[in-house]
């Protein structure tokens, strides 16, 4: 294995969602997973699910069995963390809870996600992405009456949650180190989507984002940031905040109208948005990419999830790789010395980690 988590063993118990995005992104970095799936719940290769159960290998347990909920603690009892992603009780009613695995590993931290956390008066109670930001302000700040487009579940689920349960892990972790103590890391993903508000909570405390959604600097409101349709019926996306690039801007695309000296007049934008729509129109998205290409004017092309992936930025960083034909992001972030890479599955790697969490290879029980 390679990356700067080598070395580091985590036992993931198979969900849905935030919980494998987390043990990719772990395992993406170095550390062996070993992933704990029930029966009859295999995914079948180029799922959704089996891009972000890239990088590890699966051992199928039943852990209603006392004998296989046995295994699944030998592993745990050999491993760095775990993660897991259910409402809470339901792993201690497995007998595979935080007393129960610490017991057998005091130094174990032991990740786990939800979306209301693990006590409040929601915590039972089922919800999804857009119901724990909607409860956190941040889907407030981001629909509006005239759009009822709703946000992926980026926020929610990946944003602040699976990576805010991978920065709980991994500090959890650290301190391990030097206390030789495990804990519990309750990542919430309500709570993550509130702390990445941070920024616009702070904006709205000082009067900086005065209005509704749609109507502030950020969402679309200014002129200078946003997208515009071209002739071709693709966008552009321009971010031009400062003034030197706001100025860069206006002189690539032709304008010398003195309306547009005064960018942050807000009585202005609705104008303003209105004529800068008139101007993009006018070209394709491609012959306004090739204008403003290489200059500070923070204008770039809206690509597809089919585009992305051949834009020669993104090629000559490597900002994708291809896995058994299934095109998928890369891992994140980059590393000077201990570049981490996807492992390729198979019987040695696979018998070397289950060697390494004290199991040995049994055929009814493993899937690759």
């Amino acid at each position: 294995m390679t990356g700067p988590l080598s070395g580091v063993k985590v036992v993931e118990i198979a969900a849905l969602g935030p919980a494998p995005f987390c043990a990719m992104v772990l395992a993406d970095l170095g550390a062996t997973v070993l992933r704990i799936a029930r029966p009859g719940h295999a995914d079948a290769p180029g799922s959704h699910q089996a891009v972000l159960n890239r990088g590890r290998e699966t051992l199928t347990l039943n852990l209603k069995s006392a004998a296989d909920r046995d295994a699944a603690l030998t592993a745990i009892a050999h491993a760095d963390a775990l993660i897991e992603g259910f409402r809470p009780g339901v792993m201690e009613r497995l007998g595979l809870g935080p007393q129960d695995c610490m017991a057998r590993n005091p130094r174990l931290v032991y990740g786990r996600i939800t979306g209301w956390g693990q006590h409040g008066p929601l915590a039972q109670t089922a919800g999804h992405d857009i119901n724990y930001i909607a409860l956190s302000g941040a889907l407030g700040a981001m629909v509006s009456e005239s759009s009822q487009l709703v946000p992926l579940n980026l926020v929610g689920d990946f944003g602040g949650g699976a990576m805010l349960l991978a920065v709980g892990v991994l500090s959890a972790l650290l301190e391990a180190r030097s206390s030789g103590k495990g804990q519990v890391v309750d990542a919430a993903m309500t709570d993550g989507s509130a702390l990445l508000m941070a920024m616009v909570y702070g904006l709205r405390a000082s009067g900086e984002w005065p209005g509704a959604p749609g109507h502030n600097t950020l969402d679309g409101g200014a002129p200078f940031y946003g997208t515009y349709l071209c002739a071709d019926g693709r966008r552009i996306a321009i971010g031009a905040i400062e003034p030197a690039f706001y100025a860069q801007l206006l002189s690539i695309a032709g304008i010398d109208d003195p309306d547009f000296n005064e960018p942050w007049d807000r009585e202005r934008w609705p104008r303003l948005k209105n004529k800068l729509a008139a101007v993009f129109i006018s070209r394709s998205r491609d012959e306004w990419s090739r204008l403003f290409e290489g200059t500070d004017a923070c204008v770039t092309p809206v690509l597809d999830m089919d585009e992305a992936p051949t834009h020669r930025h993104n090629v000559a960083r490597g900002t994708f790789i291809d896995i058994d034909r299934v095109v998928q992001p890369a891992p994140a972030p980059r590393f000077s010395r201990t570049a981490p890479r996807v492992h390729a599955a198979g019987p040695q790697t696979l018998a070397h980690t289950l060697a390494s969490f004290g199991l040995e290879a049994r055929a009814a029980h493993v899937t690759p």
